[in-house]
């Protein structure tokens, strides 16, 4: 089944992260913690997320993200997903996200051999991950057609 060249970068990063964590969640290979109903993403957020699949909405936008930039590693994805910390009346500061998140997500996708460890520090895209992440994008450009 030839994906016809159709890469990550070529379909909406919207379209492909829908896409792709519903096909984590119908598969149901990721591991996900036990405690992802209890936590918040960030030590900025107020309340955890209301959406139930949040973790595999996570889980897809980290890997297009490493699909995108070569090697990743927690630091960087920690400042992907930070925000501003909301201190009352005196001004907002930046605030960096959990990193136990961006350690368990990545450690999950590795263990379904969608990111495996880079010799330079942080993970890259495995081969086989590269496939399943082109093989989604392909699909969603045929829907699209």
């Amino acid at each position: 089944m030839s994906t016809g060249g159709v890469t990550v970068k070529d379909v909406s990063a919207h379209d492909f992260i829908k896409a792709y964590a519903a096909y984590l969640k119908r598969t149901g290979k990721l591991e996900i913690p036990k405690w992802v109903d209890l936590v918040k993403t960030g030590a900025y957020k107020e309340l955890a997320p209301y959406d139930q699949d949040w973790f595999y909405i996570r889980a897809a936008s980290v890997a297009r993200h490493i699909y995108i930039r070569q090697s990743v590693g927690t630091g960087a994805l920690k400042k992907k997903y930070s925000g501003r910390q909301n201190r009352g009346n005196r001004p907002h500061h930046h605030a960096h996200s959990s990193g136990s998140i961006a350690r368990k997500v990545m450690q999950a996708l590795e263990g379904i051999k969608v990111l495996e460890k880079d010799a330079a520090g942080g993970r890259r895209i495995s081969t086989d991950g590269q496939k399943d992440l082109d093989r989604i994008a392909a699909q969603i450009r045929r829907s699209a057609e």
